[in-house]
């Protein structure tokens, strides 16, 4: 059965439904789609869709986010593609979208991210599955902006590092952004998407804490002695960045993490 549905960029896609070959290129959606309950269904993923770990070892890998192996794509004949605007190549997804159905998502808040969950969820039919997932991010995150209303830390002024060589941070505009509000966080860099920043330029942020995530760029214990000797009235601390950034299932773990991020924050 055809049936047609609107990605996240307003396109119209039409697939055989219930899609049976799905390759997916964005590692937090190719968690959420085996959290759904679609295994034998996933047929190919990239070299950065880790989780989880079992899943990733039997499937094909298709390339990286940024640099897909279009001819292995082709060669595997997948009835849809799931992507990400921000996350994904245009050229390889317009190249792609010429002889499958790419399905796109693009992401800026919670908000966004429930609603992508719903359509993925409807995409593969899974639509109770998802339900489930939303429920679950929705009542935990309620209760994060509950806490942080009240938490002593509320309103600390806050770094975001994604990147080092050239120091890159979580602009507006982003993902990043609306986790730190949520938290209780002001995001002291106010330039759009993931500006280069040096920690001179930092500094006159009065930023009171900075985070260094662990990607895309893996930060260590050995840049907390650096940033901290040019910042020294910043508390520096590392993060998981997937509980920061990853926007599918991987929320639901993320309510426990933050949870015990606040209490150390407080």
């Amino acid at each position: 059965m055809q049936k047609s549905f609107t990605d996240g960029m307003g396109r119209e896609v039409t697939i055989n439904f219930p899609p049976k070959r799905i390759i997916s290129i964005v590692p937090s959606q190719t968690e959420l789609l085996f959290d759904l309950g679609l295994d034998s269904e996933i047929i190919g993923l990239t070299k950065f869709c880790i989780h989880p770990i079992d899943k990733f070892a039997a499937r094909t890998k298709v390339g990286g986010t940024k640099k897909l192996n279009i001819d292995l794509i082709k060669d595997l004949k997948p009835d849809l593609i799931i992507g990400n605007k921000e996350e994904n190549t245009r050229s390889d997804i317009e190249e792609l979208a010429e002889f499958f159905p790419v399905w796109m998502s693009d992401i800026f808040t919670l908000d966004d991210a429930m609603k992508t969950i719903t359509e993925i969820g409807e995409l593969v039919d899974r639509a109770p599955e998802a339900s489930y997932l939303n429920h679950l991010i929705a009542s935990g995150f309620n209760d994060l902006k509950t806490l942080a209303g009240k938490a002593p830390f509320t309103g600390i002024r806050v770094a975001y590092l994604i990147w080092r060589k050239p120091f890159m941070a979580a602009g507006k505009n982003t993902f990043i952004d609306d986790v730190l509000s949520t938290n209780g966080m002001i995001n002291v860099v106010n330039q759009e998407r993931y500006p280069e920043m040096t920690l001179a330029e930092l500094e006159t942020t009065s930023c009171e804490l900075i985070l260094l995530s662990s990607e895309p760029y893996p930060f260590k214990e050995k840049h907390i002695e650096e940033i901290q000797k040019a910042i020294p009235n910043a508390k520096v601390m590392l993060v998981d960045g997937e509980m920061f950034s990853w926007y599918g299932s991987r929320l639901v773990k993320a309510v426990q993490y933050f949870f015990e991020f606040q209490k150390e924050l407080s």
